[in-house]
């Protein structure tokens, strides 16, 4: 596939992905100048070599060679290494204004060399992408991505010990808190909501306060009451043995004649007519 990936203005051309075992040891190659390739080995046994030195590979082994970092990978016969890989190309690098991300991209790109083992459960990450790699579900190409640019900021992670991060995560906007204020008090507060008294939540007149529900709803706000009063009615009737005057009750309703002549109109069907037909199915 041609997966890319951005971080803080890194771009990333993914090469390839592997899996495999290693039933005979790479002799010492290269790569290019802009490439990166990380191994991680789930299970088996066997020797890196990297720029002159020896380095024992374990299950769970985690190890970066970037450009021109000259590596031999010896398995062990006996307990054969398996390897996931993924080569990735660096297409560009530009700054970026979020000091975390270009704390990450700078991070991949400068760390041409590391050995260690995996402290963030990166096995299972492989597992989801071989998964979402081979069965092709709906929204897989974006899954893989997503899986990739994961293992990169993991990998990265495992590079500084758990950094942390230089910012906290962006907050809710007031329009957002006040989305959540409305939604909120129409589910559980609807039977003595009023316009007032929500418009004193939101912190807004009570003009604003029906332009809001316009605009998210498109309906007012009495039309938004109504519809959360006639929803709980509708899901009582149909879950419920309770009678219809406490429905009413439950609801807002002051007295049983409004609430059927309200459900009614809402249903075009009356109260009693509509819990039979339920019942009937």
């Amino acid at each position: 596939m041609n997966v890319k990936i951005s971080l803080g203005g890194l771009l990333l051309n993914v090469l390839y992905v592997r899996f495999g075992y290693f039933y005979q040891s790479f002799l010492e190659h290269s790569h290019s100048i802009k490439s990166y390739e990380l191994h991680y080995i789930p299970r088996g046994q066997g020797i890196l070599i990297a720029n002159g030195r020896q380095y024992p590979i374990l299950p769970g082994t985690l190890y970066m060679t970037g450009p021109d970092i000259a590596h031999e990978q010896i398995t062990e016969l006996s307990d054969p290494m398996a390897e996931y890989c993924i080569c990735f190309e660096v297409l560009a690098k530009h700054v970026n204004d979020d000091p975390e991300l270009s704390f990450l991209a700078d991070q991949f790109v400068q760390t041409t060399f590391w050995f260690g083992q995996d402290k963030q459960n990166l096995m299972q990450l492989f597992e989801q992408l071989s998964f979402e790699t081979t069965h092709r579900y709906i929204g897989y190409y974006p899954t893989v991505q997503n899986i990739i640019e994961q293992i990169v900021i993991k990998l990265i992670r495992n590079y500084t010990n758990n950094y942390p991060a230089s910012a906290a995560m962006p907050l809710k906007t007031l329009d957002d808190k006040r989305v959540v204020i409305i939604e909120n008090s129409f589910l559980t507060n609807f039977h003595d909501l009023t316009i007032q008294k929500l418009a004193q939540k939101l912190g807004l007149s009570v003009r604003q306060t029906e332009r809001t529900i316009q605009q998210y709803y498109g309906m007012s706000f009495t039309q938004k009451k109504t519809k959360a009063r006639m929803t709980a009615a509708a899901h009582l009737l149909t879950t419920t043995t309770i009678s219809i005057s406490e429905i009413a009750q439950q609801v807002g309703f002051s007295s049983l004649e409004p609430f059927c002549t309200a459900f009614k109109k809402y249903y075009n069907v009356p109260a009693s007519e509509f819990r039979n037909q339920i019942a009937l199915k």
